[in-house]
């Protein structure tokens, strides 16, 4: 799929080099038992801080385009009307940042993963999803987790478009990992039979990111 994106800024090579060094240190790890509600060494906020790579796609809808491929039986490439002609799914759910904050009731809508899923149609055999970003980010997930009832795509938050800074206009929405596995401007979905580890992954943090288990670092 062609990159129909201009960047704005390179890679943020010192918040890079310090995110690695939380990681050999295991930053912010706490082994305090969370709440009902807020996972161990969180706290909430009611802003929601941006954080990336220090590159700033600038994406448009009209040339804007998500290819899902790999092990699935019905490959598709989705234009901004394409994703528009999806059923609209509306979710409410929580963020929880590896940095510690948390955010109550946040209000998406988008297009469910358990809708997507139903379009491409996972061969037996694919067992992972990699999210590639415009960015150069990338992030896995099983696909057992991607396939939940509370994942997607999501296009608004609180009722208006998600803007650039968080990743609009389509970002990935997974409440129960960590925020880094939800992928900021999305553009493609890849499907596999074995794991890959993605950008942050490889970077010391822990593949599979269960807030509720405080999985910031290592494994």
């Amino acid at each position: 799929m062609a990159d129909e994106t201009d960047h704005e800024g390179e890679p943020d090579a010192k918040l890079i080099a310090a995110k690695e060094r939380w990681a050999r240190e295991a930053r912010g790890l706490t082994g305090v038992p969370g709440t009902d509600r807020l996972p161990p060494g969180q706290h909430r906020t009611e802003g929601w801080p941006v954080l990336d790579l220090g590159i700033l796609p600038r994406v448009d809808r009209s040339t804007w385009q998500l290819a899902v491929d790999g092990l699935i039986e019905n490959p598709v490439i989705w234009r901004w009307d394409d994703l528009q002609a999806q059923p609209v799914f509306r979710t409410v759910s929580d963020i929880h940042c590896v940095t510690s904050w948390s955010r109550y009731d946040n209000r998406w809508e988008g297009v469910s993963a358990k809708h997507l899923l139903s379009v491409v149609r996972p061969a037996p055999e694919a067992r992972f999803v990699l999210f590639h970003s415009s960015d150069g980010y990338t992030t896995n997930l099983p696909l057992s987790v991607f396939d939940d009832e509370d994942v997607l795509l999501a296009t608004t938050w609180e009722g208006e478009p998600i803007d650039r800074d968080h990743g609009g206009p389509v970002r990935v929405m997974v409440p129960k990992r960590y925020f880094w596995k939800s992928a900021k401007w999305v553009k493609r979905i890849e499907f596999l039979a074995e794991d890959k580890r993605g950008y942050w992954e490889v970077r010391g943090y822990h593949n599979d990111a269960d807030p509720w288990r405080e999985e910031r670092y290592g494994e």
